[in-house]
């Protein structure tokens, strides 16, 4: 895991703890924007995460001969 991936998933950690401490201590459900920042932050780090991964594996052999 890269060290930008695991900012990525810090700051969705912080946004949704930020959004529901916010909820909770003023009442007011704007702080679900929060929340909704969070899971896209979140879906962000999973689709970097597999792009990551899939640019770690070697290329798949090629069918037919090689010239």
């Amino acid at each position: 895991m890269s060290a930008a991936l695991k900012a990525a998933w810090a700051l969705t950690a912080f946004v949704i703890v930020g959004g529901i401490v916010g909820w909770i201590a003023s009442g007011r459900p704007v702080f679900a924007v929060f929340l909704v920042l969070g899971v896209l932050t979140a879906a962000g780090a999973v689709v970097t995460g597999r792009a990551e991964r899939a640019a770690g594996r070697p290329p798949a052999p090629k069918e037919g001969p090689t010239p």
